[in-house]
């Protein structure tokens, strides 16, 4: 039994894509970042960095409960726990492992940052807002190409790499990405999004959204954008 203590944040649906992938028994523990609760004192057990998502694996390595922070290496966890979704051979199994580093380097980063500049930064400022957004483009390019060399991310065999890729995409169009300029990253977004379990994913992480919002009704949210608050809280969460 795997527990996911998560946001459906597109990192926490990269875990949920491959739960349902799996077909292996989980469930999802309402994790609400807006509201602060990656500070309490239970959750800061399981993310020491107040981040989502978090996984306990009940029967993990040499039996007992397991805990794994990280997104990306909660993945690779489940995927050799499970032997799917990393491939065999060598070179393909090391393919993989680059693509799903390149989308914690660089798409997750850069994708956030521009939805920050863009969305939720006090100050209008044009030149980040170009810096990311650039960037962003240019790592559709990135992926554009991958996709004209590659029939999935990682290799010829559908993989982790996919997972964590996909959910950082889904807001392609608000960058411009049109399949006339982008045609092999399109024909890659719409293989993901006939797959069954990424199906379940999309409609799980609305009504994940749909209830934590209900919950959350009458209560104060914090600022997640304020890095000196978010670093009072966790300190005043864990000061001895």
């Amino acid at each position: 039994m795997i527990e996911l203590h998560s946001s459906p944040t597109p990192n926490g649906q990269k875990v949920m894509i491959m739960l349902e992938e799996l077909g292996i028994e989980w469930k999802h523990h309402d994790v609400n970042i807006r509201l602060g609760e990656q500070f309490s004192p239970e959750y800061l057990k399981l993310s020491p960095n107040n981040r989502i998502p978090t996984i306990v694996d009940t029967d993990g390595p040499g039996g007992g409960r397991y805990t794994m922070m990280e997104s990306g290496a909660i993945l690779w966890y489940l995927a050799e726990k499970t032997g799917r979704f990393i491939p065999k051979d060598a070179r393909k199994r090391y393919d993989t492992l680059q693509w799903l580093i390149f989308q914690m380097a660089h798409v997750g980063p850069m994708f956030g940052q521009a939805n920050h500049f863009n969305n939720y930064a006090k100050d209008n400022i044009q030149y980040a807002k170009d810096r990311y957004n650039n960037e962003s483009v240019r790592l559709y390019r990135v992926l554009d190409n991958r996709a004209r060399a590659s029939t999935w991310m990682g290799c010829d065999e559908y993989t982790v790499a996919d997972m964590a890729i996909y959910p950082w995409t889904k807001g392609h169009p608000d960058r411009g990405i049109t399949e006339a300029e982008y045609p092999h990253f399109m024909r890659w977004f719409k293989a993901m999004e006939a797959r069954p379990a990424v199906q379940r994913n999309n409609a799980m992480a609305a009504e994940i959204r749909a209830r934590m919002t209900k919950a959350a009704e009458g209560k104060e949210a914090i600022n997640l954008y304020d890095t000196k608050d978010n670093a009072a809280r966790l300190a005043g969460a864990t000061r001895r």
